[in-house]
């Protein structure tokens, strides 16, 4: 299944993908050229949504959340969109931004490790 984006998804996902963060352009460096030929999208629309990295064949979303996921009314939309991807049979992986820089090895072998394991179920 194709997991495709509005318009306005696809035109701020072109946005979003030229003002990458620095612990995003740290991830997508580390695992763009992964060993195990995982194939990731950076900035992909999905619905109305655009979400930060998407590994189509393991139906899997990599979200990297700086400060403001934290405040207003951020975590209740991050719920919902989380809930939106849960109905499309995707699964979610938020890391904190703090996280990914200071840990990157060890979140980089645990995403590959669940993608791995969900891109053998989805091609049985």
């Amino acid at each position: 299944m194709r997991l495709d984006g509005s318009l306005t998804g696809r035109i701020n996902a072109k946005r979003l993908r030229k003002q990458m963060t620095a612990p995003e352009i740290a991830l997508w460096l580390a695992i763009r050229g992964n060993a195990a030929g995982l194939r990731f999208r950076r900035q992909h629309a999905a619905g109305g949504y655009v979400l930060d990295f998407y590994c189509a064949p393991a139906r899997l979303v990599i979200e990297v959340d700086g400060e403001a996921h934290n405040r207003g009314d951020r975590p209740e939309r991050d719920a919902k969109r989380d809930a939106w991807l849960a109905v499309q049979n995707i699964r979610v992986l938020r890391y904190p931004a703090k996280e990914m820089l200071a840990n990157l090895d060890d979140v980089v072998r645990q995403i590959t490790a669940i993608a791995v394991q969900r891109r053998s179920k989805f091609e049985s």
